[in-house]
């Protein structure tokens, strides 16, 4: 749907009055994360489900927003796209038609959908046509009741969050190895000797550049099979169907890098069943089981919900990502990457501990 179209879907549904609520939020992210001057603005979304449209009404504050701000604006909602779907035309061709430098928000209930013929990677898409971007993936976990959660999660001091995770990737950096504890029986060793972080911090402002909204992360891959030990998942676990806020503790077992063993309730049949799902249809089912990612949870406003992109945010836990990381700097390429969040973690970097 073009903006008209989409805007007239939103107010039939009673849901443009929750995004104005939301938009004085929302219009703090243009100017610390993205460094808006007067760049043309590409916001979609999609439509969400039955009283989880949090993807429609967030585009919609975003919408509202950039005018606020005077920029050229345009909406675009689309069906909701689950994984191996191709976007919607509408959102095809305004990603075709925009500009060089410009700038585009993805808010989805789900994923986006592959772009055609732009390319396999709506990253890499951004990277070449110097597009800066942010990215709110599988919103459709979260009730209408939810959203303010995930407005506080965006709504915080980016220069605060930024020096903070600063200090905490130059330690990452530096060091070779994380020993990882919790009370709940968390015990791993990651090595990660030589190895780059990442600061998901909302510093998005430099051309080609983006990452997720809400921020608030900094993770870092493994160094090769270097991953040992024992994971006690009890705040959510991302799956192939869903994010799940554990009810039973799963513990996963990890020896050289692989997850060796599953033991729990639903949420293990879920991860078990997903990796199952993607040996069937990936080129590297070696890699399916393969520890990609440790991250620590820095931002002040997040908390565990039952949306991987603000639980893995929120301060006072830590995560690490089953499959992929090719694309931040690791050597594991998968068709998945499931995030799985633990609490209170105490960290130690070459045995000194991390305060956060």
């Amino acid at each position: 749907m073009d903006t008209y179209e989409s805007i007239q879907w939103i107010k039939e549904r009673g849901l443009d009055e929750i995004s104005q609520k939301y938009v004085n939020n929302i219009k703090n992210v243009f100017v610390p994360c993205l460094n808006v001057k007067d760049e043309k603005v590409l916001i979609i979304g999609d439509i969400g489900f039955e009283g989880r449209h949090i993807s429609p009404i967030l585009a919609t504050s975003y919408y509202h927003a950039a005018q606020e701000l005077r920029l050229n604006v345009k909406l675009v909602l689309q069906e909701v796209k689950p994984r191996g779907s191709v976007a919607d035309l509408d959102v095809i061709q305004s990603l075709e038609g925009l500009e060089q430098g410009n700038i585009v928000v993805m808010c989805c209930s789900n994923k986006l959908g592959s772009i055609g013929s732009l390319g396999k990677s709506m990253r890499k898409y951004c990277a070449k046509k110097k597009l800066r971007f942010l990215s709110s993936m599988s919103l459709g976990d979260l009730t209408n009741e939810q959203l303010p959660d995930v407005i506080s999660a965006i709504d915080i001091s980016y220069k605060t969050i930024q020096m903070r995770q600063n200090e905490v990737k130059e330690k990452l950096d530096n060091a070779n190895e994380i020993h990882v504890k919790t009370k709940a029986g968390t015990d791993l060793i990651i090595d990660i000797t030589g190895m780059n972080s990442i600061s998901a911090d909302g510093d998005y402002g430099e051309d080609g550049g983006g990452g997720n909204m809400p921020a608030g992360e900094v993770y870092i891959p493994p160094k090769g099979k270097g991953v040992n030990g024992v994971v006690v998942v009890d705040g959510s676990s991302r799956s192939h169907a869903c994010t799940s806020l554990i009810k039973d503790p799963m513990t996963l077992t990890i020896k050289e890098g692989s997850v060796v063993k599953i033991e729990g309730g639903k949420e293990a049949k879920l991860i078990e069943d997903t990796i199952e799902w993607a040996s069937k249809k990936s080129k590297h089912p070696g890699s399916l089981r393969r520890i990609g990612e440790f991250g620590i949870g820095m931002n002040p406003n997040a908390k565990i919900i039952g949306s991987t992109l603000v639980d893995e945010k929120a301060i006072g836990t830590a995560h690490i990502g089953i499959g992929s990381n090719y694309w931040f700097g690791g050597t594991i390429y998968s068709i998945i990457h499931l995030d799985q969040i633990f609490k209170d973690p105490e960290i130690y970097l070459d045995g000194e501990k991390l305060v956060i």
